[in-house]
């Protein structure tokens, strides 16, 4: 498939985007004192050398009654403007466009700074489902200082130097609660009718010129779709679209889908492995369809022949491939260069990007762990005097670290005692709607080739090994095996591990009941598959919910499905005995008992106990020894693949 429309330009208030990808603004917790940094800075210029046409900048603030305890760069202060003017310069030295958000939060915050409940303000005092927060009524002097905010705000974002502006109207935040009547009952001039109902979106957008001028482009997010309770339906976002589409004073639309109000809604904020390939795409080509203004698209666009499919059938003008982008900066300039077959395809797992960013942490990828870490890991160096490299275990880590040790120009080799790569990646990918998991081992095997491993498969590896090889250096990455505790009546009854079961080497039968201490995808994945297959499940986890180690949006969507399918999720269960009909649990708050009875099958996911054997008989050797990965301590793929990185890099 060629890739001509993805790489043709768009013109937008004189501006020319050099083709038609973009990043979304998302928040990249990389500021300090509610400025961007120099590593931000970094992370933003990465995507622009890799040939992204725009990165928009995460959602700022245009005044301080939106200022949570999420940090957020405040726009509204000129302090903003120096980071901004830096980012401006990075990423438009390489050609590449760039976009303030400029957003209020609404009800949608949780705490303030200092850890306390701020006031939240809405249209109206309406709730919201996700957070538990009761909100003040916006008064209409604070609802004209926010609207001030916003051309206050873009003046800041003009005399930065960016291109561009995006006002936040997406995913339930202030300008998007006005816009739903369940959430604005207001009876005044920003209330009641659709028109009055829009009033402030318009007031925002006359701002956001007077701020910024005739130069800069003006666009606006919006969700096609809230899909949650008392959310916006396609069919009055359409009325908002065409609405909007009139105003000379706004340059294009960009459409997503999903809203914070709740947990439904939120999963589609950053939708998950599972959800469908560019689902987004037919909301984006209705709205197209009722606007004369370019259309932005986003949602799971991870590779460059799904955007050039949305782009060519008319859907949108513009794709937002933001995790596409973290998973592989130079994605644009490897598509352009037909280099598909290079491209280190996001897998939507989550882990790392907006799961860091939940917790507050600066956000990377699993695949890429150098994406939020520029400043440390850039051009790889070549080293002045190459080892000869042993890597035992062909896991991410093992992969890794093999990658980037020959890229630095050691002689590596790579052992690995199975047929395969991949590790416990092979299990993962065997789960329903888990296949594009198996991305890890493509790309991580693609990266081996490109930097000269030998591999070595069907070898187990031995101190003879070693002798007879004789490495300067050894990378130990053999894994972990399932942790299995000695279980009271385990001999009166069927007990089979979760990999057993993955690897086909198990019955199941009718009912089964899956004993979950780990709280992460085995356990949900394992329910699905069994519950698919037919059998009565329960899953018993050692946890306050079912996949509470997960990143939020992929849990609760998996959560959805399971509910969907009858699964019974029983929290806070410690396993304690089996026999032949019944399993036994501890309340792990109550201490009481609880008897599961009527069970076939009792299936463990108790974790993961590192290989070490290796390790052991390697005490006494002479060279340098490295542990990585679950050998070291059992974890997932993340930190396997982060270790390998540092190794990889420091031998």
């Amino acid at each position: 498939m060629g890739l001509a429309t993805l790489f043709s330009p768009l013109t937008i208030r004189g501006h020319v985007l050099k083709n038609r990808i973009f990043s979304t603004g998302h928040m990249a917790v990389m500021l300090q004192d509610g400025k961007p940094t120099d590593r931000m800075v970094a992370y933003h210029e990465a995507k622009a050398k890799g040939g992204a046409a725009l990165t928009i900048i995460e959602a700022a603030r245009v005044h301080p009654s939106g200022d949570s305890g999420r940090p957020a760069i405040r726009a509204y202060d000129a302090g903003c403007i120096p980071g901004y003017a830096n980012l401006a310069k990075a990423c438009q030295a390489h050609g590449c466009k760039v976009f303030a958000q400029l957003s209020h939060p609404g009800r949608e915050m949780t705490m303030a700074m200092d850890g306390t409940h701020p006031v939240a303000f809405a249209p109206s005092a309406v709730p919201n489902e996700r957070f538990h927060v009761m909100p003040r009524e916006l008064p209409l002097a604070l609802i004209g200082e926010i609207i001030n905010g916003f051309a206050t705000s873009a003046a800041h974002m003009r005399q930065a130097g960016l291109d561009g502006i995006e006002i936040v109207a997406s995913h339930g935040y202030l300008l998007a609660q006005f816009l739903n009547p369940h959430v604005n009952r207001r009876s005044d001039a920003y209330g009641g009718s659709f028109e009055n109902r829009l009033r402030i979106v318009r007031d925002a957008i006359a701002a956001a010129r007077r701020g910024a001028g005739q130069d800069m482009v003006i666009g606006i997010r919006l969700s096609g779709e809230d899909r949650d309770h008392d959310g916006v339906d396609l069919a009055e976002m359409l009325e908002v679209c065409a609405a909007l589409g009139t105003d000379p004073a706004l340059d294009y639309l960009n459409v997503t889908v999903g809203t914070s109000a709740g947990l439904a809604g939120s999963v589609h904020i950053v939708p998950p492995m599972g959800i469908d390939a560019a689902y987004t795409a037919p909301l984006a080509a209705a709205i197209r369809a009722q606007v004369d203004k370019p259309i932005f698209v986003a949602g799971r666009i991870n590779q460059p022949q799904i955007a050039e499919q949305v782009l060519a059938s008319g859907q949108a003008d513009m794709c937002g491939m933001t995790r596409a982008l973290i998973s592989d900066p130079q994605m644009p300039a490897k598509s352009q260069a037909g280099q598909l077959d290079e491209i280190r395809a996001c897998v939507a797992c989550n882990q790392a990007c907006i799961a860091h960013m939940l917790n507050g942490c600066a956000i990377s990828c699993i695949q890429h762990p150098e994406t939020g870490r520029e400043l440390q890991y850039g051009p790889r160096k070549r080293v002045e005097t190459p080892c000869k490299v042993m890597v035992v275990g062909g896991g991410p880590a093992g992969m890794k670290a093999a990658a980037v040790a020959a890229e630095a120009g050691h002689h590596v080799t790579l052992y690995e005692a199975t047929a395969s790569l991949g590790g416990q990646v092979k299990l993962a990918q065997s789960l329903p709607g888990r296949a594009e998991f198996g991305g890890l081992t493509i790309n991580l095997t693609r990266e081996m080739d490109r930097a000269g491993v030998t591999l070595r498969l069907n070898t187990r590896v031995t101190a003879d090994l070693i002798a007879r090889e004789a490495p300067d250096k050894i990378v130990l990455a053999t894994g972990a095996t399932p942790y299995s505790p000695e279980i009271e009546g385990a001999d009166e009854a069927h007990v089979v591990s979760a990999w057993q079961v993955l690897q086909g080497e198990a019955n199941v039968g009718s009912r089964a009941i899956i004993a979950d201490w780990r709280c992460d995808w085995i356990g949900l994945g394992l329910a699905e598959y069994l519950a698919r297959e037919g059998c009565h499940v329960r899953l018993a986890v050692n946890g306050m919910v079912a996949g509470q180690s997960l990143p939020q949006y992929t849990r609760d969507k998996w959560l959805g499905d399971l509910h969907r399918l009858g699964v019974e999720i029983i929290p806070h269960m410690r396993l304690h005995g089996i026999d032949a009909d019944s399993a036994y649990f501890q309340h792990t708050l109550s201490g009481d008992p609880v008897i599961l009875s009527a069970v076939d099958t009792l299936v463990t996911s108790l974790g993961h106990k590192a290989e070490t054997a290796l390790e052991h008989e390697l005490r006494d050797w002479a060279g340098a020894v490295h542990v990585i990965g679950d050998c070291l301590c059992p974890r997932t793929a993340e930190e396997a693949i982060l270790e390998g990185l540092k190794i990889g890099s420091a031998l």
